[in-house]
């Protein structure tokens, strides 16, 4: 909960930022095949197949390889709390590699490229220990096989019988690798309580019903992508992964928007994990002391709080799978996106009333926000999907500013906090009839994308899922047939994956098309649920469509931000917002299923 790895199939490290989230890679192998930098573990062995799996209810990875010759293991973790007896450390990932049938020739590489592979790094070996130091960073390699050292990197070559393993621990600790090797008992002792962590985490949900274990999965990935210093989110681990295979649609996802972590909050908070809220009402409570003189915040921040997120390219990375340019930084860090307020508000009062009470200081704040969203909710922005073509009124950006205000207006009342409630409610009125009027377009018989448009957007799938407009209301129910057809008929959805909007008629600044987003395909399935409680076959629909999108999750129930032509992942991965989607598709799906009403906020 400081950082994340991404391990291949073939049991090789391709992605590491280290220490952090955002820090600059070690590892970015995925990004660049041949420089930019792995650590790897191969059976070096003709005919051999793969499965990976993770630990019951854990974020311990098992690679396994399978071949005539035998079977081996890896057990891939980071140690969630370290032993005070041992060597300290920081931030470290174990290896514990396993012959279980069988005799398995092997090949270590550990191959780092700091500092998205634009540093030179010097490599000492110690015996069974390598020593990489680079002008920025330090990391030892201790391991219990003996080192040799090729271009960089510290390589060791070895045969394994049935029983026998080979331990290797990547960590930042200290400047000089004694010729000791690494105890395999010790390592042992830290695997074992950092699966009992995941554990006692993963039962703490209160979730029982018919996807506990893709439930829990996507709440384990929420988990993961918490920093655990501060309590912020990141929307993803990863950077540049790209929305269309050789398109520029490549982004920086590590680090922490407001709507994301409000979202991932309120799927967390559904489940019975308050703890991550509490932690992040503090982190936001942090940003609201730094807010801007007119009540304003940033739509993201870095994840120890920084403002200035400057967007960069890197031209010396080729990008996944020869999909330039590759971006560090987001330059969308300082754009108007008005819908936030709604989204945070939303978590505030949900937390407030799940959770603990929020303090009178928290309120001060809020009461500030509230106020800049009375001034300038007419006003256009760069919306929910941070379109870099030119502003617009989105309708979304407005819907979610009636919510800020009505649950502010709630908290208000119901926590007896001083605030012009009569200009919030007068305000909360003026917005709603402004999307009734003129958000709704009688041509498309919908809600469309931005005031005086006729393109639809998934995004206004979320207005019965905050309880803007009743499910069954005939507007909502004609946008959701509107947008329920295939794009060649005028929707958004494709097989019941859906896109966000149609990239023909949106000039959001960029060029070439996109896949269909995971978190709209969730949406879908969660408004055919709300009208489900009244209309037996969509209910039954949604629960189809919900089934079949457990299906495009990866081998290991991960989802990428976006699907591709070919159910492919696209876009950084894996990412909290389509996780949390899940979560609350689930959760009400659920309750529908089970004939338990949903109520309104009260």
């Amino acid at each position: 909960m400081h950082t994340a790895a991404l391990v291949g199939q073939h049991g090789s490290v391709d992605w590491l930022c280290f220490p952090h989230f955002d820090s600059p890679t070690v590892f970015a192998a995925i990004l660049d095949d041949e420089n930019g930098g792995r650590f790897h573990i191969t059976p070096v062995v003709d005919n051999i197949s793969y499965k990976q799996f993770y630990w019951p209810d854990t974020n311990v990875l098992i690679t396994r390889f399978l071949s005539p010759d035998g079977v081996a293991e890896i057990i891939d973790f980071m140690p969630v709390d370290n032993d005070p007896a041992d060597t300290p450390a920081d931030h470290q990932i174990v290896r514990l590699l396993k012959v279980v049938r069988g005799v398995m020739r092997f090949r270590m590489a550990c191959m780092p490229a700091f500092n998205y592979a634009r540093s030179i790094h010097r490599l000492e070996l110690y015996g069974c220990n390598a020593q990489f130091e680079s002008d920025t960073l330090a990391l030892t390699l201790f391991s219990d096989r003996s080192l040799d050292a090729h271009q960089g990197a510290a390589t060791a070559d070895f045969t394994l019988h049935e029983g026998e393993t080979a331990s290797f621990l990547l960590t930042s600790v200290g400047h000089y690798a004694p010729d000791v090797p690494v105890s395999r008992l010790r390592l042992q002792k830290r695997l074992t309580d950092t699966i009992a962590f995941w554990q006692r985490w993963t039962a703490r949900s209160t979730y029982r019903g018919r996807w506990q274990e893709m439930v829990n999965r996507s709440a384990l990935v929420l988990k993961l992508l918490t920093f655990e210093p501060s309590g912020a989110i990141v929307a993803a681990p990863t950077t540049s992964l790209p929305e269309i295979i050789g398109g520029e649609r490549n982004w920086d996802y590590r680090y922490t928007w407001i709507r994301d972590s409000a979202y991932t909050l309120y799927g967390l908070m559904r489940i019975g994990h308050v703890e991550e809220a509490a932690r992040f009402m503090k982190w936001i409570e942090q940003r609201c002391q730094e807010m801007n003189p007119d009540g304003s915040l940033q739509i993201m921040y870095g994840i120890d709080g920084q403002h200035d997120l400057q967007e960069q390219i890197l031209t010396h990375l080729k990008g996944y799978r020869n999909s330039a340019p590759v971006r560090i930084g987001n330059g969308a860090y300082d754009q108007l996106q008005l819908d936030i307020y709604g989204e945070l508000m939303d978590t505030v009062y949900l937390y407030n009333k799940y959770g603990e009470p929020i303090s009178y200081d928290l309120w001060q704040y809020l009461i500030q926000m509230l106020d800049y969203v009375c001034k300038h909710w007419q006003q256009p922005d760069e919306g929910i999907w941070e379109v870099r073509g030119g502003r617009r009124r989105f309708v979304y950006s407005m819907l979610m500013c009636w919510v800020a205000l009505d649950r502010g207006i709630r908290l208000a009342m119901k926590r007896s906090f001083p605030g012009d409630i009569n200009r919030w409610m007068k305000e909360r009125d003026r917005i709603y009839q402004t999307i009734m009027t003129r958000g709704w377009n009688k041509k498309r018989r919908a809600f469309v994308q931005s005031i005086g448009s006729e393109t639809l957007d998934a995004s206004i799938l979320i207005m019965p899922l905050v309880f803007f407009l009743s499910p069954t209301d005939r507007r909502m129910l004609s946008t959701i047939q509107a947008i329920d057809k295939p794009p060649h008929k005028g929707g958004l959805v494709s097989d019941s994956l859906v896109f966000r909007y149609n990239v023909d008629e949106t000039a959001d600044g960029l060029m070439g098309d996109e896949g269909t987003f995971n978190m709209c395909s969730f949406w879908l399935i969660e408004a055919l649920t709300r009208c489900g409680r009244f209309d037996r076959p969509k209910l039954q629909k949604a629960r189809f469509l919900f089934n079949k999108m457990l299906t495009y999750a990866n081998h290991l129930g991960l989802y990428a931000e976006e699907l591709g032509p070919s159910g492919e992942a696209l876009g950084n991965f894996p990412q909290g917002f389509t996780h949390l989607a899940l979560i609350s598709a689930a959760f009400n799906l659920e309750k529908s299923l089970s004939g338990r009403s949903f109520h309104a906020v009260e």
